[in-house]
């Protein structure tokens, strides 16, 4: 049993849970809780779980052979908590191999539907994003690099198990990422406040992304000028915008609704 903070294993672990740079140099990413534990376990994905004393007596009453097979330590609640990122640890972490995606991964293919982010920073935007983007049948998601880190553990909470599968790429030159998306026969829909057409006016192709800027700014002129259209979500009152997840969210839908009556009534 690890019982000291000090053990490499446990130094390394909250490496993992403060740092991008530790977790892009280790191709791996820590998890916390049962449900993400028994989803990276049983999805090949786990390197090694870190579980308490507790938990593992109770896992191993329901089921003699729950931790067969499966890299573990044990270790001590103070461990634990000062392993977790969360102020009430349930018990078990896991480290787990990151996903590598291309980008080529998600444009050529009949029909798709893509996402891209741009700056995006807020974890719990991204998180909720991944999780509703897994929900509306988004094929990929296209990050800027100054977007968070993914593997943030507070985006990955926020996923709900979504970073398991929903594919991703961080592109290092995001304007010529968006034309060779356009150059793929995908058309480009970008929220932006300035425009005139309504989200919900269009009929979107069987190839379409759309294009999300930043929560306090908005989307750079550079990336609302090489999209194909410009779509504007209406508003009453003052708002001046909605928040970056809620605006991805409806937009995502509406394509998502559509696609859904198309094959209802072909």
């Amino acid at each position: 049993m690890i019982s000291s903070t000090s053990n490499p294993q446990i130094k390394n672990l909250i490496q993992l849970q403060t740092k991008a740079k530790e977790r892009q140099e280790q191709n791996a990413f820590v998890v916390e809780g049962i449900k993400m534990f028994e989803e990276a376990r049983d999805g090949g994905h786990l390197i090694k779980a870190y579980v308490t004393e507790a938990l593992y007596k109770e896992k191993l009453e329901e089921n003699q052979n729950y931790f067969t097979g499966v890299p573990h330590e044990v270790v001590t609640e103070q461990v634990m908590k000062a392993a977790s990122d969360t102020l009430t640890p349930q018990g078990v972490l896991a480290v787990v191999r990151r996903k590598e995606y291309e980008l080529s991964d998600f444009i050529h293919k009949p029909s798709v539907t893509l996402l891209l982010l741009e700056d995006l920073r807020d974890p719990g935007n991204l998180g909720t994003i991944i999780r509703t983007a897994e929900g509306a049948g988004v094929n990929g998601i296209i990050l800027s690099q100054s977007s968070v880190d993914i593997y943030n553990p507070k985006v990955i909470r926020s996923t709900m198990g979504g970073i398991y599968r929903m594919p991703f790429v961080y592109v290092p030159d995001f304007y010529k990422a968006i034309q060779e998306i356009k150059a793929a026969g995908i058309s480009v829909y970008a929220a932006h406040l300035k425009a005139a057409v309504e989200y919900d006016s269009f009929s979107y192709p069987e190839k379409s992304a759309i294009l999300i800027g930043n929560e306090a700014r908005g989307l750079s002129e550079a990336a609302a000028e090489l999209s194909s259209y410009n779509i504007i979500i209406p508003m009453e009152g003052k708002v001046e915008s909605l928040n970056a997840g809620v605006a991805a969210a409806l937009l995502m839908y509406e394509i998502y609704r559509q696609k859904r009556h198309k094959l209802e009534t072909d």
